[in-house]
């Protein structure tokens, strides 16, 4: 597997999926085939998570060859990640409680012999040990593998549910707080109270091709209890008046501002800031920083072949800039964590898909699933 670290590349994988595989999507997606053979699933997920193509391109790319009804399904993966994050949005302290929780467990778990073994792939459970291995070495899974991963990690190998994230976090290119640490949650049983996901060998062995032996798992463990509850903290997602002629912060999360809401807009200069790992609370796999850095700086030349004034600066020098400063909104994670943590005030900009879609997230997902429809009719 390779992820290319350019919006040119994404566009060339996007237009591949949508003409040779999508037809198939919804009955092989949760086949996973091995790392080698991935063209039953889009594999967009670290260019969405970037930025690089938005969720508005790859919908109405996939509208253009087929049906709402025949790529329902397709939408609906598309915009988990919308979702996820317009829920940990209403309910921000779910991410700061985590980081509080992990540095607990860290300390507790940094000489168990599980844990240890877990990390270095050294179980006694082949596809875990298997998956360890891709991780590390393709900073990605596919999806039905990630449930399976935390399924096994949690309930079979009895290791904190705070631990896998960070894990995942540390390792995957397409890892962000919202998706990652609500995916964590669900799969333990606390994210829906009391609702679980448990991996089964023949689950595994149906969607891995009969792939893998030495497949025994605890398949009757109860969900994980949590007792505590998040209400709905209401939040104004309304972008601020005024705009033009004043510079803009690109974060991590927003690398291609040609074809963002914001693109007409006319702003002083552009600052697109890198986010170091001595600033994050959890620090990331050095391939993961390397491919972040390399979609920051082909974000940056496309900037400059578009005569735009632009400079790549570090999370820290924020304070330095001269003249009023706005933000494309960072989402709930390190960066917003960084700026709030130095005291650094600004206003952001909301894109227009999370402005109309992060409004249906105060309950589940099959809940906002049926406003699908009526947020893509907004930019189709």
């Amino acid at each position: 597997m390779k992820f290319e670290s350019s919006r040119a590349k994404a566009i060339e994988k996007l237009n591949e999926f949508i003409e040779k595989n999508l037809s198939e999507y919804s009955k092989l997606r949760n086949f996973d085939f091995g790392p080698k053979k991935r063209s039953n699933v889009s594999c967009l997920s670290p260019h969405i998570t970037h930025g690089i193509i938005s969720e508005q391109e790859i919908i109405k790319k996939s509208l253009s060859k087929f049906s709402f009804s025949k790529n329902e399904k397709f939408i609906q993966e598309i915009l988990w990640r919308t979702y996820w994050k317009g829920w940990l949005e209403l309910r921000p302290n779910v991410w700061s409680d985590y980081l509080v929780e992990l540095n607990k467990v860290k300390s507790e778990f940094k000489n168990n012999q599980n844990y240890l073994a877990a990390i270095d792939g050294k179980t006694s459970i082949e596809c875990f040990n298997s998956w360890i291995d891709e991780l590390k070495e393709n900073n990605y899974l596919h999806n039905h593998t990630r449930m399976w991963f935390a399924s096994i990690w949690i309930f079979t190998l009895e290791l904190p549910w705070q631990l896998g994230a960070e894990l995942f976090m540390k390792h995957l290119y397409d890892g962000d707080a919202a998706s990652n640490t609500l995916g964590w949650r669900w799969v333990a049983g606390v994210q829906t109270q009391g609702k679980h996901y448990l991996a089964s060998e023949w689950n595994i062995k149906k969607f891995t091709n009969n792939r893998f032996n030495n497949i025994k798992l605890n398949e009757n463990a109860p969900p994980k209890i949590s007792e505590k509850i998040y209400s709905i903290i209401k939040q104004n997602f309304n972008n601020p008046q005024n705009i033009e002629d004043k510079n803009l912060l690109i974060f991590e999360n927003n690398l291609s501002f040609e074809t963002s809401d914001f693109q007409n807009n006319k702003f002083k200069k552009i600052f697109l800031v890198s986010n170091k790992n001595e600033n994050r609370s959890i620090k990331l796999n050095k391939k993961v920083v390397k491919f972040k850095s390399l979609l920051i700086s082909d974000q940056e030349q496309r900037l400059k072949n578009n005569s735009i004034d632009c400079e790549l600066i570090d999370m820290s020098e924020i304070k330095n800039i001269d003249g009023q400063t706005i933000g494309l909104y960072p989402t709930i994670g390190e960066n917003l964590d960084y700026l709030n943590s130095n005291n650094i005030k600004l206003d952001f900009l909301y894109r227009k898909l999370d402005q109309c879609s992060w409004q249906y997230c105060n309950k589940g997902f099959f809940n906002f699933k049926n406003y699908i429809p009526k947020i893509i009719s907004t930019f189709i």
